[in-house]
């Protein structure tokens, strides 16, 4: 039950902070609103309750000395006009149905004030007794009995009534609060949108592109941040960048060196040694041409950007599959678009080809698959059957030089940066790239991307 509730409760709070923010500072306001305006009704009600005890006594000795002074056959007439908004008077006695209230009650207290300052104005010559009743509706009334000169009984009659406010109160305590949620909401948000362009700021970090600059034209504590970001940003390129010169570096310089020594492998009379000395030459000189292009694709300085136009994507599956079928290998192709998209055709095509040679090295029964996801959004899945790639490194291949050991292992070759340059080059034309496994075996890379014609 306790679980439950914990759970109730975490759906219930917001999992932003502006959300949060915004919510408690909601629940102060309301709180602090009405703790104030029941400290004002409060300190009103006591003030109104001392000023009218203090006025009934002297209104009563008037009202008193007026029906002392009128003829006895004219006092009744005048009773309407002696009436008050709290009390009225009767030329009556007590009644049999009085009742005292409970000692130490609200009641009791009251009729002692009452009473007191009733007393105190008459002077010593009347009298004054109280009595209490219930009405029809079980509500407590309470009376105050006293005797003219003339031995005239009169009954003054307290009547409870509820303190009156005017009828703009509320309205004006709601435009209050709703002014005061205003300034907050706009406090909170003004707090937190610096976070929120930091982490649009950290999301937009790439190695092919320079992120944009955090501002820091805000407050003191932003602008740092901002300041700190933006160094950060500035060292993490640069490490990057450093590290992808000496790639293209090493690799490139590697080429003449291997070169060399296929020249003088050629000149070599033992057949069999100079075979093997050949296929290790050209294993290194395919690792050195992939991370050339690494390299290049990796690094916009180290690249020439291919300019996106638009291109028949039918046409050019066609044309991969057909030369991948010239070449004495099986891979078909299904599913149509029938419409240009805009793209960069050499990069698209670079990208299908690693993904294609990655499905033929290390499975079979390869088939393209061309499908329109959304209106915004086309889907190429390269599938193969074979033995497929373990969940937990799934997307660790798409790193560079990360190859799978127990199921694609050196042996059938590679320098393990096929599906790295594929992810790059897919990030450069604004897609992305996915891989999973088929039920039944095999894998499924698939190059999603947008779907534009314009």
């Amino acid at each position: 039950m306790l679980t439950s509730l914990r759970r109730s409760a975490s759906y219930l709070w917001p999992r932003s902070l502006f959300g949060r923010l915004s919510l408690i500072l909601l629940f102060g306001l309301c709180v602090a609103h009405v703790l104030s305006f029941g400290t004002i009704v409060y300190e009103r009600e006591q003030a109104s309750k001392a000023s009218m005890i203090y006025y009934l006594g002297h209104d009563v000795a008037g009202s008193i000395a007026m029906l002392e002074r009128l003829p006895a056959v004219e006092r009744e007439a005048w009773l309407t006009k002696l009436d008050r908004h709290n009390y009225r008077y009767f030329l009556r006695a007590a009644g049999p149905a009085s009742v005292h209230p409970p000692e130490k009650s609200a009641d009791s207290a009251l009729a002692i004030e009452v009473m007191h300052s009733v007393s105190s104005a008459l002077g010593k010559e009347y009298t004054v007794t109280p009595s209490f009743y219930l009405d029809a509706e079980a509500r407590k009334h309470m009376d105050l009995h006293l005797q003219l000169s003339d031995g005239t009984p009169v009954s003054i009659e307290m009547v409870a009534r509820g303190m009156t406010y005017s009828v703009w109160l509320p309205v004006i305590l709601m435009v209050q609060l709703l002014i005061l949620i205003a300034f907050s909401w706009l406090a909170v948000r003004l707090a937190t949108r610096p976070l929120a362009q930091l982490a649009a700021a950290a999301d937009n970090l790439s190695p092919d592109k320079p992120g944009d600059l955090f501002p820091t034209d805000g407050p003191l504590e932003v602008a740092k941040a901002g300041i700190a970001f933006n160094a950060m940003q500035q060292r993490i390129a640069a490490y990057l960048s450093e590290r992808i010169q000496i790639l293209a570096a090493v690799t490139h310089d590697l080429q003449t060196p291997i070169t060399r020594m296929r020249l003088r492998v050629e000149m070599l009379d033992d057949e069999q040694h100079k075979d093997k000395l050949l296929r290790d030459l050209l294993a290194m000189q395919s690792l050195v041409e992939q991370g050339i292009a690494y390299a290049r694709t990796h690094n916009r300085s180290q690249r020439q950007d291919e300019k996106i136009c638009s291109i028949n994507l039918d046409a050019l599956l066609r044309s991969l599959v057909s030369d991948y079928q010239d070449a004495g290998d099986s891979i078909a192709v299904t599913g149509q678009l029938g419409r240009p998209i805009r793209s960069a055709p050499q990069a698209l095509k670079r990208i299908l080809s690693n993904l294609v040679d990655n499905a033929l090295k290390f499975g079979t029964q390869v088939e393209i698959v061309l499908q329109t996801l959304t209106d915004n959004q086309i889907a190429i899945g390269v599938m193969d059957r074979g033995p497929g790639i373990p969940v937990s490194e799934l997307i660790a291949v798409l790193q560079p030089y990360y190859r799978v050991e127990n199921s694609r292992n050196r042996d059938t070759g590679g320098s393990g940066l096929g599906l790295a340059i594929a992810q790059q080059l897919t990030l450069t034309l604004g897609g992305s790239l996915h891989l999973s496994n088929r039920d039944g075996g095999g894998l499924l890379a698939e190059l999603r991307l947008p779907n534009r014609d314009d």
